[in-house]
């Protein structure tokens, strides 16, 4: 999800955080903050921009466990809140799940290699896939690569039209003058690419009915977002990272400000598309940025630096939450909202990034990007590890609001993961936010039965959600697109007798 240089983290204190992620001392800067943290509400007064409310440290008692500059609260205390249940394993590198809205009861398991899986309404996993991509795929690094297939969404009328769409790396084309580094296996094409079921077996695509819609091409081979999935409205929305490298610089970087704020490109950005118009689509006339000159129509949203997971809340609002992988030092959770700039390379989360320091927050940096649209900051963000061990992760792995019924006490809440705390070591963690009354997040580490503090052995890849509500996790146990460790589990509530 993420590849970043070596170094030695900052000391933090621990990660999980009440309200807003208020983070301990960073540093000289961030050393100077004492007596006081600050805490957004957002939601309601998100659009309102910088609308920060500082809170005195006496106020940490009635919210959360105050330890120096950091909001703490205890996991969930009932014992082991949830279980994990294997669905399937045998598979390389699951990143995502998808159920179509077409009465089987089918689970669609993408696996980055280049194959998707079929979960029948039995529970069976199907020997032959769905749709095998491998041979259109550049060739993956089994120790780590961030390519292949990342993505696939169902036309919202696929029980009668039988469409569906994904995403994945391609070589690129053969065109000379796109910059490149001296990354091994760099400079590739992200595509978006739709396919139709096949006539004779609906476990099973139309492998010749591909079309290109969309492509991308990619500086570095990191960095490329994947997320595809249909809005409540029936758009289709995809996630590209800045482009790879670090620090949203470099050869195939716009230079001064990155991608992630250059609107003329769809690197560092949400893009919003209608699959049902145009060719070979058309631009809602509703996106934001339409018809304004050196913009992309296509954007829906910009200032992020790699969107690896994002989903829609399955409730009557449809909010759209992301997680946006952090550079050296934070990951953060963002609410999607029309137009919004959410601050990278200006930012990393809520806090000023410096591309030359970026160890080192600086004191202050612009509220504003060039064309004076006030950037929006996270509903909440986390730590890396440091030295000590304090911190959540790595990677953070966006989620979904639990909308099933199996573990009412998840009602409403955000799960998501972080891939894990060590880029060595299988460490992945699962964790719930929970909206305040007061517009402000609480997080905490998902109590696992069999585990602690919500850390679950694996690297965790994705979470899917069935029509349901229902949520699951798919993990790996190694670092790389290579082996059979891969696995899909769902979360179950557990008995009071295994309590």
């Amino acid at each position: 999800m993420n590849q970043r240089k070596r170094r030695e983290p900052l000391k933090r204190a621990n990660a999980v955080t009440s309200g807003y992620f208020l983070s301990a001392p960073s540093r000289s800067r961030l050393g100077k903050v004492i007596a006081s943290c600050r805490i957004k509400c957002v939601d309601s007064l998100e659009h309102l921009g910088d609308g920060w409310t500082w809170i005195l440290a006496a106020l940490g008692v009635a919210i959360g466990t105050w330890t120096g500059c950091t909001f703490s609260t205890s996991p969930p205390s009932a014992g082991p809140l949830v279980g994990l249940e294997l669905v399937v394993d045998g598979l390389t590198v699951p990143v995502a799940l998808v159920e179509p809205d077409d009465g089987t009861g089918r689970l669609f398991i993408v696996d980055q290699v280049g194959q998707i899986r079929v979960v029948d309404g039995q529970g069976r996993l199907l020997p032959t896939p769905f749709l095998d991509v491998s041979a259109a795929l550049v060739a993956l690094r089994a120790g780590y690569d961030e390519r292949g297939l990342l993505g696939l969404a169902f036309h919202p009328d696929y029980a009668n039209n039988g469409r569906f769409f994904v995403r994945y790396s391609t070589p690129r084309g053969d065109d000379p003058g796109e910059p490149c580094t001296n990354f091994a296996a760099g400079c590739h094409t992200e595509v978006l690419v739709e396919y139709g079921v096949s006539n004779e077996d609906p476990n099973v695509a139309d492998a010749n009915s591909g079309r290109v819609l969309l492509a991308v091409d990619q500086p570095q081979s990191n960095h490329n977002g994947g997320q595809i999935a249909f809005g409540p409205e029936g758009f289709l929305y995809a996630g590209f990272g800045d482009g790879g490298g670090a620090h949203d610089r470099g050869a195939g970087h716009t230079p001064g400000i990155g991608n992630g704020q250059d609107n003329s490109t769809l690197l560092g950005k949400i893009i919003r598309i209608n699959v049902d118009e145009g060719d070979p689509y058309g631009i809602p006339p509703d996106n934001p940025f339409v018809n304004i000159r050196g913009s992309r129509p296509e954007i829906w949203a910009t200032g992020l630096r790699n969107p690896w997971r994002f989903s829609f809340d399955l409730g009557d609002d449809h909010r759209l939450f992301v997680g946006d992988v952090g550079q050296n030092l934070f990951e953060e959770v963002n609410i999607i909202r029309k137009g919004g700039n959410f601050g990278w390379n200006i930012k990393e989360g809520s806090h000023c990034f410096d591309p030359d320091q970026p160890d080192d927050p600086p004191a202050a940096c612009p509220k504003v990007d060039a064309d004076g649209r006030v950037l929006t900051d996270p509903i909440l963000e986390y730590a890396h590890p440091d030295v000590a061990g304090n911190g959540l992760g790595t990677a953070v792995i966006g989620g979904y609001v639990y909308r099933g019924n199996a573990i009412p006490a998840l009602s409403s809440v955000y799960i998501f993961g972080d891939y894990s705390g060590s880029d060595q070591t299988p460490d992945g963690i699962l964790l719930v936010a929970t909206r305040t009354d007061l517009g402000t997040w609480t997080l905490a580490t998902l109590d696992v039965e069999g585990f602690s503090g919500g850390r679950i052995g694996h690297y965790v890849l994705g979470l899917g959600q069935d029509n349901s509500g229902e949520v699951y996790v798919l993990t790996t146990d190694l670092s790389g697109p290579a082996g059979t460790t891969g696995r899909v589990f769902k979360l179950v509530p557990v008995t009071n007798e295994a309590r």
